[in-house]
């Protein structure tokens, strides 16, 4: 019991951490947490109860089969190349809940909820929901290998990028 229990601590903070460097726009720090064949997937509501699955068949609100994708999005908002990311929100993750569901050969899946209030041009918002990780441990420390974020509140009337979620 000791043992899952200081896991538990231990990926906590990793969540925190994540959450914290992509409030502060430490984007190195940020990408740095993902594996570099990560999935990071927000799937669209096919229904008021039912999301989509597979994101190669069906629609996405945001979906990067590898580090790659996520990379290039961090790339045009940092040098300003993508109009609807400027100016940057100013935002802060919460997030709770986090449970370990399994531990599956070298992955640990863990469930959490996400709330993220943001400020855009002196207008405030959040977006929240639920978000399922895959994380292994590696030298350096956890590595995400997926993340998918199901956004509660997909009625929006503003941009949803990954530094929303």
């Amino acid at each position: 019991m000791e043992k899952n229990a200081e896991l538990q601590y231990k990926l906590e903070q990793f969540l925190y951490d994540n959450a914290s460097h992509c409030d502060k726009k430490n984007w190195d720090l940020y990408l740095n947490d993902f594996d570099e064949n990560m999935i990071f997937h927000v799937p669209q509501w096919k229904s008021e109860h039912e999301y989509t699955t597979d994101p190669k068949r069906q629609m996405s609100l945001i979906y990067y089969p590898n580090r790659g994708g996520l990379e290039d999005r961090v790339f045009r908002v940092e040098t300003e190349k993508s109009s609807s990311a400027y100016p940057l929100p100013r935002t802060l993750h919460q997030i709770s809940n986090i449970r370990i569901v399994k531990i599956e050969n070298d992955e640990i899946h863990v469930e959490a909820g996400w709330d993220t209030s943001y400020v855009r041009m002196e207008i405030a918002n959040r977006f929240f929901g639920q978000v399922n990780y895959r994380i292994k441990a590696s030298e350096q420390g956890f590595k995400i290998t997926y993340k998918q974020v199901i956004l509660l509140n997909d009625k929006i009337n503003a941009v949803l990028d990954f530094y929303h979620i």
